[in-house]
């Protein structure tokens, strides 16, 4: 299913909107939109809601061999996937030109930039290393899913904790979490992506793009930056030529956008783990409204109990009569019936019963004055009289 267009009316709207300075949410050129980080129950989980855009990245780890032509060095995999939940727009198996930008682009961010110490992964050299592989999952999309991307894959790896291994000759032991305590990743730094919208061939300029703002834009601009502000990596498309004051006045923005995120997150994993340490909820557990009774006591109403027989007898006199009550109903239809207590109990059939026993006590009657025969041949017949006659 293709996304739905934007109609004449909407695209001329937009664009007037930007030319005077105006967005639809009412934020201004550089305002980002509201940024909120949730880490789950498990280490490495971690879900950014960027208005509403939301992406939840999951961080696992495996041991594989390393390859040949770095074997003290381990290995860093990125998958990001678009439902159709995301929006309708997406196809699900099915790799888009959005889907293989965003990848590459996450890839350049975080594993080119070598944010992550990639030989302390290592377990034995030419071996054994960790494969760490973060699965980037878009919730909803409403615009700039790679900057909430690229915060919600550096937040799980800061996030993130692997078993503690030991080596006994080439016998390798991997720890439970309970039995020994995960170890966390070495994090040089933390690169976040700022988009930059381009309008009307570069004459204006937004900062975080939304949805429909995408769809009018002619040309995107991503830099990778990390608050020490190195540029970890650019990517420009949209067919736009961009002129270097343009890039420039850009990075001097990213600049300031990446500090504010940055110390966002660090403050995210500040709390998650003083939380977790105290014993308190902590994770997606604590951002589930609680379903509870917040009042427990009443407020007594007061009543006044004085003339109550007036106001009896002057509330009866305002109802409705009451309808006749029947004291005994008796249903006397042929072949109904009805049960109850102090009723009587008729099914049709009391008439019909004496008139049986009326007509079997008169035949009974009539058989005795009857002269009886008994013949036990047909030649021989033997009258009996009746008593009284002989």
């Amino acid at each position: 299913m293709r996304e739905t267009p934007l109609s004449n009316c909407e695209r001329v709207f937009l664009l007037k909107s930007i030319q005077e300075k105006k967005r639809l949410d009412g934020r201004q050129t550089y305002d980002y939109r509201n940024i909120k980080i949730t880490f789950g129950t498990d280490f490495g989980c971690c879900t950014v809601s960027l208005g509403k855009t939301r992406v939840l990245a999951q961080v696992s780890c495996e041991l594989v061999p390393p390859k040949d032509s770095r074997p003290t060095e381990g290995q860093m995999f990125f998958n990001l996937e678009l439902s159709p939940m995301a929006s309708p727009g997406f196809q699900p198996n099915r790799q888009s030109e959005l889907l293989v930008t965003l990848n590459r682009q996450l890839e350049r961010c975080l594993r080119n930039s070598r944010c992550i110490d990639t030989e302390s992964l290592c377990v034995i050299s030419g071996e054994k290393v960790w494969q760490i592989r973060v699965d980037v999952h878009v919730l909803n999309h409403d615009g700039n899913l790679m900057d909430a991307a690229s915060i919600a894959a550096i937040s799980a790896l800061c996030h993130f904790r692997r078993p503690e291994v030991a080596i006994q000759g080439r016998d390798i032991t991997v720890f439970s979490p309970e039995e020994r305590e995960p170890v966390p990743l070495s994090v040089y730094h933390m690169p976040v992506c700022v988009s930059f919208a381009f309008f009307q061939q570069g004459t204006y300029l937004l900062v975080d793009p939304c949805e429909k703002e995408e769809l009018v834009m002619d040309g995107l601009l991503v830099i990778a930056m990390n608050k020490h502000r190195e540029i970890c990596s650019i990517q420009s498309s949209g067919g736009i030529m961009l002129l270097k004051d343009q890039v420039l006045r850009c990075s001097k923005i990213a600049s300031v956008k990446v500090s504010e995120i940055t110390e966002l997150i660090t403050k995210a994993l500040e709390n998650d783990r003083r939380v977790r340490k105290e014993g308190g909820k902590f994770g997606f557990a604590e951002s589930v409204a609680k379903e509870r009774i917040t009042v427990l006591t009443r407020d007594e109403t007061p009543l006044e109990m004085t003339d109550v027989q007036a106001a009896a007898d002057e509330i009866i006199s305002k109802a409705d009569a009451p309808p006749e009550a029947v004291p005994s109903p008796v249903i006397v239809a042929t072949g109904t019936g009805q049960v109850g207590e102090g009723l009587q109990n008729t099914w049709g059939l009391e008439e019909d019963d004496e008139d049986e026993e009326a007509s079997d006590t008169a035949e009974l009657e009539k058989k005795r004055d009857e002269v009886m025969v008994i013949s036990d041949s047909e030649e021989e017949e033997v009258v009996i009289l009746n008593q009284e006659s002989q």
